[in-house]
């Protein structure tokens, strides 16, 4: 993706929420103690990278002042210019390549995952499930998701290439001849996992970011104890080992520092009615996966591996289980955040996660679903009629 010098970075900007310390003089915090320096530059003072190349402190550089708190808070924004100064830590992704899977369309976490990266500055490649490539490129091309594309400075998202993939399989031997033939699939070529790292290979070399945002379980409407073996199979197939194989396929061609991200749902580990035909297993296996792909990947190639625990969001893909609306109002009522979610929000934890400020995370699950994941009961409940529960009254 072609990114001008003024393409904006994410940036962690300070509002007021937490302590910090504000005075004429300047505080830096090293290790367990504070120094309180009044000639030396709090730019250079503030990058702990930078430390070394700071001239030794002498003990007459300090001295005591009086120092006042106020209040901070961190926000995402975005800054259209270079030469523009704005405080806070940058997430500045210039320079690196972010491979996306599963997206195809312009309103699920997929799309704003990549919103995100690309507003930090990273080029963008993405997998789109075959069957539903030529709509996705169709509508790109006329325009249909331009409102979508809006970055915060202003340009809208460039996708640099699309790439036709269907993770089920592994490479070209394990597609079966009925699929081969599906008109579905006709037009196009190299969508295995095992082709598609190829072509990305031979296009650009190498990449720094890769994001697994796709899961499918053809029976995920009935509940387990009426999925068939094949159904349940096919969910973990499509939801779980895909991203191992992605990993596996991809870790080769990642640059070392390079960052992994996958999907998952609270229905790992939590009972959602509804949320059946073997997902619930796929989302358990996926979490676990991650574990054991952080200690391997971190060990053979320093690549981290993460998962996002979302939300509910009102995507297409969502609206396939049936009953979407329900989770989205069930979350209004009994998250401790009373706001719906938003997919930019879980785009920019995406953005943290792959950044240089997330470096020792590996192996976790995030979430981003309001709080929901903490409560224990639901406070719509009937039962909870007469407790005073703070309540969102706008």
């Amino acid at each position: 993706m072609a990114v001008t010098a003024a393409a904006s970075s994410l940036q962690l900007a300070t509002t007021s929420t937490r302590p910090y310390f504000s005075s004429s003089c300047r505080v830096v915090k090293l290790g367990a103690s504070v120094i309180v320096a009044n000639s030396v530059s709090w730019t250079k003072l503030a990058s702990v990278s930078r430390m070394s190349s700071i001239s030794p402190f002498r003990q007459h550089n300090f001295m005591s002042c009086s120092v006042k708190f106020n209040r901070i808070s961190t926000k995402a924004m975005s800054d259209s210019s270079e030469s523009k100064r704005v405080s806070g830590l940058p997430i500045d992704l210039k320079g690196k390549r972010a491979f996306i899977a599963g997206v195809a369309d312009d309103n699920g976490y997929g799309w704003a995952i990549a919103k995100s990266l690309a507003a930090a500055g990273a080029e963008i490649l993405v997998g789109t499930w075959v069957p539903a490539l030529n709509i996705f490129e169709t509508s790109l091309r006329r325009g249909k998701f331009d409102e979508s594309r809006v970055l915060p400075d202003g340009s809208l998202m460039e996708i640099t290439k699309i790439y036709p993939l269907d993770a089920v399989y592994d490479n070209p031997e394990d597609v079966p001849e009925d699929v081969k033939m599906n008109k579905r699939y006709a037009g196009s070529s190299n969508w295995t996992v095992q082709e598609v790292a190829e072509s990305v290979k031979q296009d650009f070399g190498s990449i720094d970011i890769l994001v697994h945002s796709l899961a499918n379980g053809p029976e995920v409407s009935k509940p387990l104890l009426e999925t068939s073996r094949k159904g349940y199979l096919a969910a973990v197939s499509a939801s779980s080992y895909s991203y191992v194989s992605l990993l596996k396929h991809f870790l080769p061609i990642m640059n070392p520092g390079g960052s992994s991200i996958s999907l998952t749902y609270i229905a790992s580990e939590r009972i959602i009615p509804g949320y059946g035909g073997g997902m619930s297993s796929a989302k358990a296996a996926l979490e676990s996966d991650t574990r054991v792909l952080a200690f391997e990947a971190g060990r053979k190639h320093k690549i981290r591996v993460n998962t996002i625990s979302a939300g509910p969001l009102r995507s297409r893909a969502a609206k396939a289980i049936g009953f979407i609306d329900t989770m989205i109002e069930y979350s209004l009522a009994n998250a401790p955040l009373q706001k719906e979610l938003s997919a930019d929000e879980v785009g920019n934890t995406a953005a943290f996660l792959a950044s240089p400020l997330a470096s020792a995370i590996t192996g976790a699950l995030i979430y981003v679903d309001n709080g929901l994941n903490a409560m224990g009961m639901g406070l719509d409940s009937p039962i909870l009629k007469d407790l005073d529960i703070p309540r969102d009254k706008h």
